[in-house]
């Protein structure tokens, strides 16, 4: 077998492909050449690209939990409505909030008990800390051009404040 080097072309097909969401799979096999899944992991990490949620594991959890629209247009929008209700295991149903709130191993461990969001086993409430979305909350150029670590700390801030 024989091994091939990271060129410049190479490093760079990584990035954009790394930035557009390919697994590393897929890059490995456009580069060719040799270059494995892990060669691509491996120098993912090493140039600092950004981390990701694995586009394997999102598919994963896209079939195991589906969300229904109505559902998913509910959880856009927090609800701060917190149930009254209390209730115990033995009357939990499908209309109630699955919700647990306590410590089991204490008295007073009982499940929220409100009316669920249809097609899902929890309140709005619950849903939208059951659910959370992943939000990218900046972004940190390439190119940035850093003379010293006060650039690089004044850099970082702009982009987190941006």
């Amino acid at each position: 077998m024989t091994k091939q080097t990271w060129n410049d072309e190479r490093v760079n097909l990584l990035k954009s492909m790394w930035g557009a969401g390919k697994t590393a799979a897929e890059i490995a096999s456009q580069l060719g050449g040799g270059i494995t899944r892990n060669a691509v992991i491996g120098k993912a990490h090493r140039l600092g690209l950004s981390g990701r949620i694995s586009p394997i594991s999102t598919k994963k959890i896209e079939k195991s939990h589906h969300i229904p629209a109505a559902a998913a247009a509910l959880l856009s929008e927090p609800v701060v409505e917190k149930s009254a209700t209390a209730i115990s295991m033995l009357e939990l149903t499908e209309s109630t909030c699955r919700w647990p709130l306590g410590d089991p191993k204490k008295a007073g461990f009982h499940f929220c008990g409100a009316r669920p969001v249809p097609g899902l086993p929890y309140c709005g409430h619950h849903a939208t800390t059951a659910y959370q979305t992943v939000i990218r909350k900046f972004n940190i150029k390439d190119d940035i051009d850093v003379q010293t670590s006060e650039d690089a700390l004044t850099q970082l801030d702009d982009a987190i404040n941006s």
